[in-house]
């Protein structure tokens, strides 16, 4: 209880919340332990092979039940002539693009290099988005069939294929058929390559004669394995897009393939696939399809992976397409996030380059960027023009911002003698008050807007936060060499950028007018370069904004010996002496 005279900590609110928190507690507590449970349906014997995403959603459907494997052959009228090879072959299909490489055990690719871009492995090597080591743990790689039935299903992605042609290197454009039947199980592939990242798919799969739903996975990881920041599995992700709106799953959203029963098929999406931060597989309907044809499963699996030395299970995101119809027929967009090439797709992927909730500045940006490097060939100094341009445009607010400065500056004393004359005072006092409309009296007397001191510098920081969303985010950027620094979305490693960009903002502050009063704001004003050099060397900022940004302040200290001169800092005002209170 209180003691007499002392005030009630607790409002009769409060009290209400508290109330409200310690019973919505009780409430979980007792269905988590006491409640009823949910009945579990069990699942079937013949589970499907990793053939599952998280819960389904409303556009989920689920095919009739899968057809066992028979234990008795059944009418010869429904069996089919055996086909297989003898020995493991792979062909070798290239144009100026890629190099693929299929296998004929699984019909499967083993290899998939983006010929025009190279891995972060030192020496670096010409990226290949599949993982071969990953593959092999996991059992899965892409272009495997997934069916609702898991013998079949592994018999199918084990089977050694016939290849159409004897050839074992062909350049595109070209078309590779692959065809496999134990006598029951008849399974076919036609490849069809041009001169673009995207290839055409057909799969069909029969069963004694019969047509089985069948799916098309990416298994076994996708990207560079080899970039270290962040780690390569942060950057994976399943999407697809369903009516206009792109839905990405991290690994951290997606759960095991025990999660689902046979047959479970998300569909109505327009396009599907898998992703890092430059590259992705995408699966697209065939040419002139209807919108929301595709369906998908999602998924995730593990392997082990050495970590700092020790083994370590890391997730694998995994995704499959399928169609309604007997045939699958598909176009897959193995390829980088180019903006240009994936806006000129149908539909268009441009959508998968993300940038986040700043897009409505990151996107001009980057347009403006582009723009720019079709006259400026280096993107480095492409930059460095675009941030002349910016400094150029926002000048005029720099000289309302340093008339604003010089006019507190002035006045600054008077401000100083009201604060002296209130510091006795606590926040709470209502007397603090009075202080702020003697403060604001002036200003409106000299006729300051007290933000304005500070205006310019506020509009730079969502242009700063937009650019490296926009830098992080473009495949021109990703190994874009500028002077010393060898990837302009990476931090610069020897920290020479950060170093400059530091001295010249502190050099910087030093020649603008301090408008602050206080001696504890001063000091945060003189130690923020320092703070923004190590954030830099520090965290996975892009160096291009370093560029931006030393090159903003290289401006900056020209524009500010240019106002020095031409507007010099007047006299301050004497302080006017306050009433006592």
């Amino acid at each position: 209880m209180n003691t007499p005279g002392q005030k009630d900590k607790f409002t009769p609110e409060l009290r209400i919340l508290v109330a409200s928190l310690l019973s919505f507690g009780v409430i979980i507590l007792w269905a988590k332990f006491f409640g009823p449970k949910p009945s579990v349906q069990p699942m079937p014997t013949n589970r499907p092979a990793e053939t599952a995403p998280a819960v389904p959603g409303p556009a989920t459907r689920a095919t009739a039940n899968p057809l066992p494997v028979p234990a008795a052959p059944l009418a010869k009228a429904t069996a089919a002539a055996v086909k297989n090879d003898s020995e493991e072959r792979t062909i070798v299909v290239e144009n100026s693009l890629y190099r693929v490489e299929i296998s004929n055990r699984g019909a499967v690719v083993k290899s998939w290099q983006l010929k025009n871009y190279k891995d972060d492995a030192k020496p670096q090597r010409v990226l290949d988005v599949v993982h071969p080591e990953v593959s092999e743990q996991t059992g899965g790689w892409p272009f495997s069939v997934v069916l609702d039935d898991e013998q079949l299903q592994n018999a199918a992605n084990g089977g050694l294929y016939q290849l159409s042609s004897p050839a074992t290197a062909l350049e595109a454009p070209a078309e590779v058929t692959l065809n496999w039947s134990d006598g029951h199980l008849e399974v076919a592939k036609h490849f069809q390559f041009d001169h673009s990242y995207v290839v055409g798919v057909e799969t069909s799969v029969k069963f004694n004669g019969r047509p089985m739903t069948t799916g098309l996975a990416w298994l076994g990881g996708f990207g560079d394995l080899t970039v270290t920041n962040p780690a390569p599995v942060e950057t994976v992700a399943t999407y697809y897009s369903a009516g206009g709106k792109i839905t990405s799953f991290v690994h951290k959203k997606l759960d095991g393939p025990d999660k689902w029963g046979p047959g479970v098929w998300q569909g109505g999406k327009d396009f599907l696939g898998i992703e890092d931060r430059y590259f992705t597989a995408a699966f697209l309907a065939a040419n002139g399809a209807t919108p929301g044809r595709l369906e998908t499963r999602y998924w995730k699996t593990s392997r082990t992976a050495k970590v700092a030395g020790q083994d370590t299970l890391e997730p694998v995101p995994q995704v499959a397409a399928a169609t309604p119809t007997p045939s699958l027929l598909l176009r897959v967009y193995v390829g980088p996030k180019d903006y240009d090439d994936l806006k000129k797709m149908n539909p268009p992927l441009h959508g998968l380059i993300n940038f986040t909730w700043l897009e409505f500045i990151a996107e001009p940006l980057f347009h403006g960027l582009k723009w720019l490097h079709n006259y400026v060939p280096n993107w480095g100094w492409s930059i460095v023009v675009l941030t002349l341009i910016i400094n150029m445009l926002l000048f005029p607010l720099r000289i309302s911002s340093y008339k604003t400065t010089l006019k507190m500056q002035r006045v600054a004393p008077e401000i100083k003698a009201i604060q002296e004359k209130y510091k006795k005072y606590s926040m709470r006092d209502p007397r603090k008050a009075e202080m702020n409309k003697e403060v604001m009296a002036i200003y409106s007397r000299e006729g300051i807007n007290p933000v304005g001191g500070c205006f310019q510098m506020f509009l730079q920081m969502p242009v700063w936060f937009g650019l490296n969303t926009a830098l992080r985010g473009a495949i021109e950027m990703r190994h874009a060499a500028w002077l010393w620094v060898s990837d302009l979305s990476a931090k610069d490693p020897y920290y020479i950028l950060p170093v400059l960009m530091g001295l010249s903002m502190y050099l910087v502050s030093k020649m603008t007018p301090m408008t602050a009063t206080d001696p504890q704001q001063q000091a945060m004003m003189k130690i923020m370069p320092i703070t923004m050099a190590g954030i830099f060397m520090i965290s996975p900022i892009s160096s291009g904004l370093a560029v931006y940004i030393l090159t903003s302040s290289v401006v900056g200290i020209a524009q500010q010996w240019y106002l020095n001169r031409t507007h010099p800092v007047p006299a301050p005002a004497k302080p006017v002496r306050g009433k006592k209170s």
